[in-house]
């Protein structure tokens, strides 16, 4: 075989077209994966509709699984075992150098040579660079992570965006297990965290979605759930007034940050994870936050080892029934218009392809 598949996104008025890419020549620390699942992220359709600009022609799609093909040289995945031809695997989402100083500062994925996947400019020598194809041409610096035997690619694809993302959110925040949690978005990342906090010890987590059919997820994930009307009356009458001692905002609705805000106890901390588009400025009061003693933290992305977690989470906790029900389809390229159809108009967690299904 010398060339892949790949739907290549042109832009809003041109949509998608399918293309025969050759397959890249390898260089030292690259990796050739065959693609098996890739899930439509909300990022994804944001750009799709054409609210959020991307440059084209480009290879959508970041959240992927799938298995090594070649390597350009001797290349370690991140618990340090050799990748090897058949090696299942999933990566992170950019690359980083490893020595900036954003890198040193322990934020590699913002790392000033980032290269990120599903969001990049097609060129020659990095053609094949997002999921929706059935290759994916892994460069020099991208954290890969090899996949237990058995764990299902429907659990698998979303792991390098949506659970990788919750993990760092998670440690960034500070979330301990003594902790009350409020989770505003119960989205794929939202229903994530609800159970990865349950796996951490946090016994009382509250859940707040405009969508009842998620609030119910939300509830059969372990939190008691409300939707946003309600949210703050259910959550000051359990804490006896007090308040959350964290909330992780993934809904990226300024309604609910200032929601989230109002409902935090003292000492309260915020994570922001949702708010990756434009929106109107939010109004805060200095004093509310110095007198409370609260603070904000801005979570985008994750580092290498968040994904190591948020496998490893996956493989021994996640209730993967459960899960694998978050993620509908198994669309070959050729649907991908069938596919975004589906999440638009279906709202489920997650919609996924299987590149390899593609018609030839």
């Amino acid at each position: 075989m010398t060339s892949a598949t790949a739907a290549v996104w042109h832009g809003p008025g041109a949509g998608f077209e399918l293309a025969e890419v050759p397959l890249p020549d390898l260089a030292e620390g690259e990796v050739l994966v065959r693609t098996t699942a890739v899930t439509l992220c909300g990022s994804d359709l944001h750009t799709i509709a054409g609210d959020r600009d991307t440059d084209v022609p480009t290879v959508l799609g970041h959240e992927m699984a799938g298995e090594v093909v070649a390597t350009g040289s001797d290349v370690l995945a991140e618990d340090g075992a050799p990748l090897v031809p058949g090696s299942r695997v999933t990566w992170t989402i950019g690359t980083s150098c490893g020595h900036c100083a954003r890198c040193r500062r322990g934020f590699p994925q913002k790392c000033v040579a980032v290269r990120k996947y599903g969001h990049a400019k097609m060129s020659g020598e990095w053609a094949l660079n997002g999921g929706l194809a059935t290759h994916c041409h892994l460069l020099a610096g991208t954290g890969v992570v090899t996949v237990p035997a058995g764990l299902p690619d429907a659990l698998v694809a979303p792991a390098n965006c949506a659970t990788a993302t919750v993990v760092s959110a998670v440690r960034q925040v500070g979330v301990a297990g003594h902790d009350t949690v409020l989770v505003s978005g119960c989205g794929m990342l939202g229903l994530t965290a609800i159970s990865y906090l349950r796996s951490i010890g946090v016994s009382e987590v509250y859940a707040c979605d405009v969508d009842l059919d998620r609030r119910r997820l939300a509830a059969t994930l372990g939190a008691h759930s409300a939707g946003p009307a309600a949210i703050r009356t259910l959550v000051l009458d359990r804490t006896a007034g007090e308040g959350v001692a964290v909330a992780l905002d993934f809904s990226g609705s300024n309604a609910a940050v200032h929601a989230d805000l109002g409902l935090l106890a003292i000492g309260g901390r915020l994570g922001l994870v949702g708010s990756v588009f434009p929106t109107p400025g939010l109004d805060l009061v200095p004093e509310n936050l110095v007198r409370r003693l609260l603070s904000i933290t801005g979570v985008h992305n994750y580092a290498a080892p968040d994904l190591v977690e948020a496998v490893r989470f996956l493989d021994r906790y996640a209730d993967r029934a459960l899960f694998g029900s978050f993620v509908t389809g198994s669309y070959g390229l050729d649907r991908i218009t069938d596919a975004v159809a589906h999440a638009v108009d279906e709202r489920p967690p997650r919609v996924m392809l299987t590149p390899e299904t593609t018609r030839k």
